[in-house]
């Protein structure tokens, strides 16, 4: 396990599966998580939060947010990238900058060849739990009965790994 990530077998081979790395974009803590699926079957790859301290140039954080997901694509090889929209901010100057994070973000996958799924908050929640209202605590408790795991993800990569597996199921009839 790395400082930023936990990985569990995303060195195997995962024949049919489709892959998706799934992204929760922040500033100071963006969360990421890389889940597979294989028929009915949903598969953690790997996971993480990509931190970065309150006073770095904001620019510096991009790169790094950049970097991050950059070798999380290499190491993972998604077909995909999912990322979830953000809520009305009130605050101006903070939905710029959140703008800005999601724009890292896009560039990252359009530099890797990878398409892009846009998800609202709403849409991972339903896709997730069933309902598109649920708590942060019933996603993360949904995360983890998908995918079969024994401790929860930290909050940001288990809204990361939620906004993929909305993805994989939203896209199963077409992919």
């Amino acid at each position: 396990m790395s400082a930023d990530g936990l990985s569990a077998s995303s060195e195997r081979k995962h024949g049919q599966a489709k892959i998706c790395l799934g992204v929760d974009p922040g500033s100071l803590a963006c969360g990421w998580a890389v889940v597979s699926r294989n028929g009915s079957r949903l598969e953690l790859l790997g996971a993480g939060v990509i931190r970065n301290p309150k006073g770095q140039e904001f620019f510096q954080r991009i790169l790094l947010i950049h970097q991050r997901l950059g070798e999380a694509i290499e190491k993972h090889q998604p077909q995909f990238v999912a990322v979830e929209s953000p809520f009305v901010e009130k605050n101006a100057a903070t939905a710029l900058k959140l703008g800005q994070i999601r724009g890292g973000v896009l560039l990252t996958a359009a530099l890797h060849g990878l398409p892009v799924g846009d998800y609202n908050p709403m849409q991972v929640k339903k896709a997730v739990s069933g309902y598109g209202w649920a708590g942060k605590d019933q996603v993360g408790k949904m995360v983890m009965t998908l995918l079969n795991l024994t401790e929860p993800l930290p909050a940001d990569a288990a809204d990361a790994a939620a906004v993929a597996i909305g993805h994989l199921l939203a896209t199963r009839k077409v992919m």
